[in-house]
């Protein structure tokens, strides 16, 4: 479906995208995740045929998105930014102007009532809220019928309801043989519906994956609890990798950096004949990789 090899894309001396290789399948939703000024817009934009890449080879749907973009153009759905809009338009008005420009568009009307906004469709864009804006942006990028569709921060201005609701949306899609590129800040999002992530940190893809595995690749390490109320303070101070220990009336929490400290630990409760009991261990999420990138970020341009 989509085949990045090298891409690279400068302005000027100034390398906004770092010879980036990754794919998505067909049927897939790809999530695009980074600190702004990662790259990701413009790799984005190269993907969309709106921008010519620096170097490298892009494909999608087996064409060139710059030589081809015109007929690319037929086949994907993307999610335009507010600005985009003319306020003194209707709803109505604006996704029959986007019908006409396609050889087989999708009935607006049914988008509009899957979205929530049929009782919107006569209202000027000006006069919407953030979150129906944003809803109109969605039916705008599938009036296409795409077989492809890009959407950039999907679920910003919607109230948790919505958020959920448009999840299930996409999934729904997704199991119509819809293709899905997500770019977002919410790693919850990004978490509840993509099937791989590609991270990027200054220009560059630092790991791609199935989410489930992508938050382990930067070894942030884990968070252990459990019930010991034999164990004294400064016990577990000396085990490797271990960087704070808290004792609350019995509760212990533990916090590890790196390699996995939890046989070490279970081995000195066991060795000193210490009882224990609610064994947890929490491993970071893309939430936790994510504000690691923002630091790293942060501290290298600063």
């Amino acid at each position: 479906m989509i085949k990045v090899d090298n891409l690279r894309v400068q302005y000027g001396d100034f390398v906004a995208v770092d010879d980036i290789s990754f794919s998505v399948a067909p049927q897939e939703i790809f999530g695009i995740i980074g600190p702004n000024g990662a790259g990701k817009t413009s790799a984005i934009e190269c993907i969309e045929g709106l921008r010519r890449p620096y170097s490298g080879e892009v494909s999608v749907l087996g064409l060139n998105p710059w030589k081809d973009r015109k007929e690319l153009h037929q086949l994907i759905g993307v999610q335009l930014q507010d600005t985009a809009y003319q306020d003194n338009a209707r709803v109505w008005e604006l996704c029959q102007l986007f019908s006409a420009l396609y050889p087989n568009p999708a009935p607006y009307q049914e988008l509009l009532e899957t979205m929530g906004l049929e009782e919107k469709k006569k209202s000027f864009i000006s006069s919407l809220s953030g979150g129906e804006r944003q809803k109109l942006s969605i039916v705008l990028a599938l009036i296409p019928n795409p077989k492809l569709v890009f959407l950039d921060e999907l679920t910003t201005g919607l109230d948790p309801h919505a958020r959920h609701q448009m999840w299930d949306l996409l999934l729904q899609l997704r199991a119509g043989g819809l293709t899905i590129v997500i770019i977002s800040h919410f790693m919850d999002e990004v978490e509840a519906i993509c099937d791989r992530v590609g991270v990027m940190e200054n220009g560059r893809l630092v790991t791609q994956g199935p989410v489930s595995q992508v938050s382990n690749k930067f070894n942030l390490g884990s968070k252990i609890t459990f019930t010991a109320p034999q164990l004294q303070a400064g016990e577990l101070d000396g085990i490797s990798n271990v960087t704070s220990v808290s004792l609350n009336h019995g509760t212990v929490t533990v916090l590890c950096q790196g390699e996995d400290c939890l046989p070490e630990i279970l081995t000195y409760l066991r060795d000193k004949g210490i009882p224990y009991s609610n064994l947890s261990v929490t491993r970071p999420g893309l939430e936790e990789v994510f504000l690691k990138l923002v630091e790293q970020s942060k501290a290298q341009s600063g």
